[in-house]
């Protein structure tokens, strides 16, 4: 997209000239937005020669405590050697310079995010499982993390994730009327609750469609993206990410299994396989996998619905405006607690 502007995303000149003054790039030749988020800003810029990706957030208003790139950074930078995929952040503008939020800049790795297929020449069902295997190794690899070790001591609390994370989005959509069924699932977690293990690094958004892929390599996983929600807590709390938001014949559909329709295909394995592999990878008990998969389900659908509100005030995306999309994230976390299974 060479000639292309940022629109409202980055002053274009104040861009380059930050980045040619740390030697990142030599002119903004190219920039466009990649990914399918809707959430913080992901930009690639190029100069003709190199690419780096530049991370902020969107325009204010932003909700507090949302939207912090700079969390992002830091965690990023405690995992850079550890053997966990990510990309190297190599400058971080938090005055800012730039815009009038702050953000980052990273490496730009090359691979492919796979959304409603698998591409050629990796469409066959080995490399498909070859892939899944690679996506459950890199969250475990995420998990053996020491977090203390690589300064992230102040990151997030160690105890009461589950928690906290119950009583504090229980309380993000308080006022009016509440979708119908989120209640009854909430009530469900609060009262079964399981006990969490030792505490790790989660990512909070772990799901195919946030991984940069090469199918060929013998780690397929080569950077894990978007980590906005990264904190301390429950490592259980991904997998169940995880396997909730993988499509599968026999999972319950919503809006994210449709984002990634990829893992329908013949030789991905289905979500009790994955949280098989993740228990031999790591020696954790999974048994309690279906609660944390309706946990995860009940996160989306008040973050969904959060939006969904803000949009109606006129500050909000207008990706969420459908109410359904909560609907189904509600129903597929109760079809989940009432099978007692994580739908494999």
């Amino acid at each position: 997209m060479s000639g292309t502007t940022a629109g409202p995303d980055v002053d274009r000149a104040s861009l380059e000239r930050w980045l040619v003054e740390r030697d990142l790039l030599d002119a903004v030749a190219d920039i466009r937005r990649i990914g399918d988020g809707h959430s913080n800003i992901t930009l690639l810029v190029g100069d003709g020669t190199r690419r780096v990706v530049v991370r902020r957030p969107p325009p204010p208003p932003l909700p507090p405590g949302a939207h912090d790139v700079l969390r992002e950074a830091q965690v990023l930078r405690a995992l850079e050697g550890t053997g966990v995929p990510v990309a190297r952040v190599v400058a971080v503008d938090d005055v800012p310079e730039v815009a009038d939020v702050p953000m980052y800049v990273m490496d730009h790795v090359d691979g492919v995010v796979l959304t409603d297929d698998t591409p050629a020449p990796y469409a066959d069902p080995a490399t498909r499982r070859h892939i899944a295997d690679g996506i459950v190794d890199a969250l475990a690899a995420l998990h053996a993390a020491d977090w203390r070790a690589h300064g992230l001591e102040s990151f997030g609390r160690a105890d009461g994730y589950l928690e906290r994370q119950l009583r504090r989005l229980g309380k993000l959509i308080g006022d009016g009327e509440q979708p119908v069924g989120l209640e009854e699932l909430g009530a469900w977690l609060v009262g079964t609750t399981p006990e969490s293990g030792p505490a790790t690094i989660v990512h909070g958004d772990y799901r195919i469609g946030n991984l940069m892929l090469r199918p060929q390599d013998d780690q397929p996983v080569a950077a894990i993206l978007d980590w906005e929600l990264a904190t301390i807590g429950d490592p259980l709390a991904d997998l169940g990410y995880l396997v909730a938001t993988w499509a599968h014949p026999t999972a319950p559909e919503h809006p994210l299994t449709r984002l990634c329709r990829v893992t329908t295909e013949d030789g991905y394995p289905d979500p009790a396989a994955l949280a098989a592999r993740y228990a031999a990878r790591t020696g954790r008990d999974v048994s309690a996998l279906s609660w944390y998969a309706a946990f995860a389900l009940w996160r989306l659908a008040i973050l969904f619905e959060y939006s969904r509100r803000r949009y109606e005030s006129g500050n909000g995306d207008p990706y969420y405006a459908d109410p359904s999309m909560v609907r189904e994230f509600v129903d597929a976390g109760l079809a989940i607690r009432d099978r007692g299974s994580t739908g494999g």
